[in-house]
């Protein structure tokens, strides 16, 4: 007979940890936080797939990616998983750190793993190997996370960053990675990152420079920072050759008469990713 404290927690967890859950701060780092949707067949014990969204400058992506990806996750046995970076973390109102991986002493790929790690531990998932979609500044976390983590990835969805990195043997960290071994403690992975399916995302409209162009002197300015071009899609475009020239298999799409909106992009992230999620059952299978 189930006694009345497990039935409160029965239903605590129904509440809190299944479907759109909680938000919750990180074990590892309380300043960070997150929240899931998490399919409610896993509270049977269902194994799941998971996606990591990761949100933009403004940060309020970060509950609008759970609730716009909740659908596709319940139809498609995926929990979805938002971190939240804050800006200013440092106390130094910075809105950008996370989207270049370090700021200070904070490595935000560090950060995003040990969130996947209290999760795996939590639902009881092999979440070894994961999704990351992310737009505008999700974007930049996106293609460098990929980058430098390539073998945590079973597809990556990137969508109108800002600013790419490119891999560039020639220049350091941000705009190549000749430094990553000093930087981050990581060699690139050409051929680990040919393995991940990857998506390029970005509407044709998507084209005003105000917050793009990185003025001389400016917190993330350094050599060859305008290099890859002037809007969005010529930005992306460059990234996409990039990746292709070592190899990885790239879907660019080109959205027509879209602007600068996150959610008029969805359709074609859950497109791809829906493929890239049968090729993998297809695989394993």
């Amino acid at each position: 007979m189930t006694s009345i404290a497990t039935g409160f927690a029965d239903r605590g967890r129904a509440a809190y940890d299944l479907g759109a859950t909680a938000i919750f701060a990180s074990k590892s780092d309380p300043r960070f936080h997150y929240c899931l949707y998490v399919p409610p067949a896993v509270g049977e014990g269902a194994k799941v797939d998971l996606l990591v969204a990761v949100h933009g400058t403004g940060r309020t992506s970060f509950l609008g990616f759970r609730d716009a990806f909740a659908e596709f996750g319940r139809w498609n046995d995926c929990a979805i998983l938002c971190p939240l970076f804050p800006i200013g973390v440092l106390g130094d109102d910075a809105r950008s750190g996370y989207k270049y991986m370090i700021e200070g002493d904070i490595r935000y790929d560090q950060v995003l793993l040990a969130i996947v790690e209290e999760v795996v531990a939590k639902y009881r998932q092999d979440w070894t190997r994961f999704a990351m979609f992310g737009f505008s500044g999700g974007g930049h976390f996106t293609h460098r996370f990929a980058i430098l983590h390539p073998d945590r990835l079973w597809a990556a969805s990137i969508g109108a960053p800002g600013s790419v990195t490119l891999l560039d043997a020639a220049r350091d960290w941000w705009v190549g990675i000749r430094d990553l071994p000093e930087k981050f403690g990581i060699s690139f992975d050409a051929t680990a990152l040919a393995k991940v399916p990857v998506q390029m995302v970005v509407g044709d409209a998507d084209l005003e420079t105000w917050e793009i162009t990185h003025a001389q002197g400016s917190s993330h300015w350094m050599p060859g920072a305008n290099d890859a071009g002037r809007t969005r899609p010529e930005r992306l475009r460059t990234l996409c050759r990039s990746f292709e020239e070592a190899g990885v298999r790239v879907r660019f799409d080109l959205l027509p008469g879209i602007s600068h909106e996150r959610d008029a992009v969805l359709d074609a992230v859950k497109d791809f990713l829906a493929q890239a999620l049968k090729e993998r059952r297809n695989a394993s299978g």
